[in-house]
């Protein structure tokens, strides 16, 4: 045996001394692990998949600002909404620009140099607010899962902590020594539920708070757009 294959041992026996670990713990430190590792999981897939949504929505949203400001034509605007899917700004647009062909529509129908159509630009105020918070709503889905685990995974890692302390010292009591073959293995339980919650917590801290981040990004483009659109939507009846 070579001395270059000696580490590759050593480390297969740490490997195999912490899985044995886990599974000679205590069957609530077990619980208390599995907990944690299926939060840290379930933060994982929401972390992926809205990276993934707020990016893209980012991107359509630039793009479909620099197609609303450069056509002239609101129904042509309209028509090109289905090519921006997962901008939130595109579907604020449609819902403001419903309600102005319901206006319009019904401004045609009055009689003929009577008075501008009452609560007009309301109406579309209302419809652009509302379409805004049913767009931050959806983005917002389930990123509130990542702060519960960010507040509450270090709680759990240092309940499995206590637990494995405790039972430490009812070893030491039973045995009447404290040696380290004594107490090392709920030592070691204990380490690693603290080590497991804040494994589930850091990323699931850092995730919140970026993705928080951006969605206030979002927020203001569409609050700012709204505006842009109410004032273009002024003018059209100012000017009709």
């Amino acid at each position: 045996m070579t001395s270059s294959s000696l580490p590759l041992l050593g480390l297969g026996a740490t490997s195999e001394s912490t899985m044995d670990l886990l599974f000679q713990a205590d069957l609530v430190v077990q619980l208390v692990l599995l907990a944690l590792v299926g939060m840290s999981v379930a933060c994982w897939v929401i972390i992926i998949a809205k990276a993934k949504l707020i990016k893209e929505a980012t991107r359509q949203s630039q793009e479909f600002l620099e197609l609303f400001w450069g056509s002239r034509r609101l129904d042509h605007v309209y028509e090109e909404t289905s090519n921006y899917p997962d901008s939130p700004i595109a579907e604020v647009f449609k819902a403001g620009y419903v309600e102005l062909n319901k206006l319009s529509s019904a401004g045609n129908q009055a009689t003929q140099g009577g008075p501008p159509l009452l609560g007009a630009t309301e109406n579309v105020e209302r419809s652009l607010r509302r379409a805004s918070a049913v767009e931050i709503t959806s983005l917002e889905h389930r990123i509130s899962f990542l702060a519960t685990t960010g507040a509450t995974a270090p709680f759990i890692g240092l309940f499995g902590t206590v637990w494995g302390i405790l039972r430490a010292f009812q070893r030491i009591g039973v045995e009447g020594s404290a040696s380290i073959e004594v107490v090392g293995p709920d030592i070691a339980h204990a380490l690693i539920a603290t080590a497991v919650g804040l494994a589930a917590a850091i990323p699931a801290v850092m995730a919140y708070n970026y993705f928080n981040t951006r969605l206030r990004v979002l927020s203001s483009e569409m609050e700012n757009f709204s505006s842009d659109f109410l004032n273009i939507v002024k003018r059209h009846f100012r000017t009709g």
